[in-house]
């Protein structure tokens, strides 16, 4: 079971670095006032962790709403948990240290909380992994982590890699439940991290699901994002509606049964949404 009973609880990353269990995505949220608003509602709301990426092509609008936000809610930049991600075609050593200050730059930070790199291009990770490390070493981001990553890529990684990932951030809902990817994360303290945790909206007329929400009077939404917390998954759900965003961190009231979640876990077809990682072309 999760040990997050707050919005604002963190889990110990394998660097000591503490992450927020609960965040914002903002891919497909395109610079604008929408993006601002979302963003600065999540952190009135009480959310501490915002997830973006260099490819979103939203970063300057994510930092302008971060520094708001701040001054509003009378926080400081330590309060708040920021991530970004290097893209594809940025992955090598010089590109990825270059493709790092360019997001901090439109970011308006100093560093960043946690970097990923975003999807395991063949032959190009193990160089993109060895510029996160010397950002890392260097002090210049607090932790570094992987997206989209299978079992096998991880191997490769942590063959040639001084520093191993924090993090493993995938697709992951209950159609595509990535059970054998959780077990070997577990064993290597590599924290899951889910993404599409709702599987953009296709599950929430699901008919079991909607049966396990009624009886909490809860919706199915906050369900998904339960059963992600029981099982130990960072969960980061996109919205930009306030009233969406604040109803789906309202999830630290109720507790799944064993039997519920293994009901939820038994609804896997191993469905993707999203690209599989094995056969990228972007």
């Amino acid at each position: 079971m999760t040990t997050a009973k707050h919005l604002q609880d963190r889990v110990v990353l394998n660097n000591g670095v503490e992450m927020p269990w609960f965040g914002l995505g903002v891919f497909k949220v395109e610079e604008g006032e929408d993006l601002k608003q979302a963003v600065k509602s999540a952190i009135a709301e009480g959310y501490r962790s915002i997830d973006t990426a260099a490819i979103y092509q939203n970063e300057t609008g994510v930092g302008e709403a971060v520094k708001e936000a701040i001054a509003e809610n009378g926080l400081n930049r330590e309060d708040l948990f920021i991530t970004s991600k290097v893209w594809n075609a940025d992955l090598g050593y010089e590109e990825t240290l270059a493709a790092y200050d360019a997001s901090l730059e439109k970011l308006g930070l100093e560093y960043l909380d946690l970097y990923l790199i975003h999807w395991p291009v063949l032959g190009k990770y193990t160089e993109a992994w060895h510029a996160l490390e010397t950002l890392y070493k260097n002090g210049r981001v607090k932790a570094i982590g992987v997206s989209n990553f299978q079992i096998h890529h991880l191997k490769e990684l942590m063959q040639t890699s001084e520093i191993k990932p924090v993090i493993n951030q995938v697709e992951l809902h209950p159609y595509l439940t990535q059970k054998e990817l959780l077990a070997y994360s577990k064993e290597h303290q590599i924290q899951m991290e889910a993404w599409s945790p709702l599987m953009q909206g296709g599950l929430l007329d699901h008919p079991i699901l909607s049966e396990i929400s009624n009886k909490y009077h809860k919706s199915v939404a906050q369900v998904i994002l339960r059963w992600d917390l029981q099982h130990g998954i960072i969960t980061i759900p996109k919205s930009i509606k306030a009233h969406r965003i604040a109803e789906n961190a309202n999830v630290f009231d109720f507790e799944l049964t064993d039997q519920e979640m293994e009901q939820i876990d038994a609804l896997n077809q191993n469905h993707r949404v999203g690209p599989d990682p094995d056969h990228i072309d972007f």
